[in-house]
């Protein structure tokens, strides 16, 4: 048993939004006394008399659970609620205390919304951080609205991609770099892990570089604004309360949302125009390499690998269980549109800004185009760069977090907003030394920041089918999930997301390759491909669902669950199912062509990498 018991909350009581843990695997037909597991503390439904059942009575592993894998496939037991302890559901915006949720009614309905909101709208807008900012502005300034079409499409991959995490974090209480190492091996979960913290790393550097830029538009000195905006992302994280550090970052989302009012008033945006680019795909020039490149970034900076990682653990630290998943599905929804929003505004704005004039089709940075905007108005040149510099924090407090909860995830720390400094000295140090390591690249003098920032967005779409993949995988394990798994039409649409992410970074590839081929050529050839491999790998999956329903059907009493044996839950059923200790789950099985496809991908991802790098020098050497 772990000690769910936290500094500065009361001692943890039995908490009635969460339902006794189910069977591991398969439902059983009628209430029964269930097993003994790791968990933080016994827990009852609201109604249930409190010491009715005898938790220490075990169970034969019978047909309403999975067997416990042998002692040599063994980890170490996660407790499935994770760091965050249980208790209330504190939230900036409210608080859930037990025996709330019972309420019914739509005011109680958006009381619990509002006290769930967080995770969701947080993680959409840290990734229009300093990065996106500069990367939808260069997209303005060197293409006119003719990339607004990206934007648009944009709002589906990122539902979809984040609402699976929401499910993760709620169902399993592990953290998703947890989930991909023990489920996956070292191998992956180090593959994965790396890939991690050195594009988050870089990207938080990119959140210095916006400071920095934003903060010499007023005169400021890059060695007083840089380390001020350290210190002070220091101390906002080390509070020791989860409520303080999101109330804080909702600060700065509202002077953010406020703050693109004037940039939407002044800039003159030409309606017809932008909505005419919204719904027809083009690129202002023809299709290129170049911006192929500018493409990837723009998805790569919307919809970023490290967004994956941070709204699990945050779902997680925020205490939200399986019963709360539609609220935090709305908080997503909500997050999305506010993105895609605001990037508009930015991309719409920067046209205005360098229209008629010779800085239109030339991209430096940010700096760049808010000097732009002071040649039209001295007043929106100020907006833009407290954009900017608002953007930049937000977005470094996220990604810096996500950094940190992987960290405590693979290292098995204490990793929790909830938790004092001395309680999780570990957690608290790796956040601290990623942002100090992070400052200080920045004040080396002669670095190419503006460089820099579009190829880490780049890097972010390049690695983010590898993301996917692995999210994908997770989220149909019946073992992980159990009646929570993907349904198949949302298979088909991630399906075809990835094919998207992969036709854009492939373009990428063979163009740098060979300069000679068109891009739009190269685009219908990938997707061909795509399509012809996609075909296959239905036809295998096919033939191998109808194996495990014969094995099935033979009475293999070790075939791990399938989405067959939690069709009959209830809603409440549902709302109560938690993930196992990760200790009792059979490991996966891979079959050659799974192998053989993960290889493929990783292959693939290196050499995407390089020619990435190549492509970068290129543009920074003006080739």
């Amino acid at each position: 048993m772990t000690d769910p018991a936290r500094e500065g909350t009361p001692a943890p009581r039995p908490e009635p939004e969460r339902e006794p843990p189910a069977p591991a695997s398969r439902p059983a037909p009628r209430p029964e006394p269930e097993p003994a597991r790791e968990t933080p503390a016994p827990e009852r439904a609201p109604g249930r008399r409190p010491a009715a059942r005898p938790r220490e009575a075990r169970e034969p592993p019978a047909r309403n659970r999975t067997a416990p894998a042998r002692a040599s496939t063994l980890s170490q037991p996660q407790p499935s609620d994770g760091d965050a302890g249980t208790g209330d559901i504190e939230g900036a915006l409210g608080r859930i205390r037990v025996g709330d949720e019972q309420h019914s009614g739509w005011r109680r309905q958006l009381v619990t919304f509002l006290a769930i909101v967080g995770p969701g709208l947080i993680v959409m807008v840290g990734d229009n951080d300093a990065g996106g900012v500069a990367t939808y502005a260069q997209a303005g300034q060197n293409y006119g609205y003719s990339l607004l079409w990206v934007l648009l499409l944009l709002i589906p991959v990122l539902i979809v991609n984040q609402e699976m995490v929401v499910r993760l974090g709620a169902v399993t209480g592990v953290g998703h770099a947890k989930l991909i190492y023990e489920r996956f091996g070292k191998f992956w979960g180090r593959f994965s892990v790396i890939d991690l913290f050195l594009l988050n790393f870089l990207t938080i550097v990119t959140e210095f570089i916006g400071i920095s830029l934003a903060m010499s538009y007023f005169g400021v000195s890059p060695y007083i604004s840089v380390p001020i905006a350290a210190a002070t992302l220091i101390a906002i994280a080390a509070s020791g309360s989860f409520r303080r550090w999101e109330r804080a970052m909702f600060v700065f989302i509202g002077a953010s949302l406020v703050l693109f009012v004037p940039l939407v008033i002044f800039s003159h945006p030409a309606t017809a125009s932008v909505a005419y680019h919204f719904f027809l795909p083009g690129v202002q020039g023809g299709v290129s390499s170049n911006a192929v490149l500018l493409i990837i970034a723009i998805v790569g900076t919307t919809v970023a690998p490290w967004q994956l990682f941070f709204q699990q653990s945050n779902v997680i630290d925020k205490r939200i269980t399986p019963r709360f998943i539609r609220y935090e599905r709305a908080d997503t929804f909500l997050g999305s549109l506010v993105v895609v929003v605001s990037a508009t505004v930015i991309l719409v704005a920067t046209v205005y800004a360098v229209a008629g004039t010779s800085r239109a089709g030339h991209f430096t940075d940010a700096l760049g185009v808010a000097e732009a905007f002071r040649s039209k108005n001295s007043f929106l040149g100020a907006v833009f760069a407290l954009v900017l510099l608002d953007a930049s924090i937000i977005g470094a407090a996220a990604v810096t977090l996500s950094t940190s909860y992987a960290f405590g995830d693979v290292f098995n720390l204490r990793h929790s907003l909830h938790r004092k400094f001395r309680d999780a000295k570990a957690f608290y140090a790796s956040y601290t030394l990623v942002v100090v390591l992070a400052a200080g690249i920045v004040l080396v003098p002669g670095a190419p920041l503006g460089l820099l920032t579009t190829a880490v967005q780049a890097l972010a779409g390049v690695l983010l089918p590898s993301a996917s993949v692995f999210l994908l995988l997770l989220c149909n394990d019946p073992q992980v999930l159990g009646p929570w798994t993907n349904p198949r039409w949302l298979n088909v649409v991630a399906g075809i997301i990835i094919g998207l992410l992969l036709t854009l970074s492939g373009t990428l590839v063979v163009t740098t390759l060979f300069p000679s081929l068109r891009a739009p050529q190269v685009v219908v050839w990938i997707a061909v491909g795509l399509g012809i491999g996609s075909a296959m790998a239905y036809g295998w999956l096919r033939f191998t669902v109808a194996h495990r329903m014969l094995v099935a059907d033979a009475g293999a009493a070790e075939a791990p669950p399938s989405r067959a044996d939690f069709a009959g839950m209830t809603r409440p059923e549902r709302a109560s199912w938690r993930m196992p200790p990760l200790a009792l789950l059979k490991p996966v099985a891979w079959s050659s062509l799974t192998k053989l496809t993960i290889a493929v991908l990783w292959a693939y991802l290196v050499i995407s990498v390089l020619l990435l790098i190549v492509k970068a020098i290129q543009l920074g050497t003006g080739g």
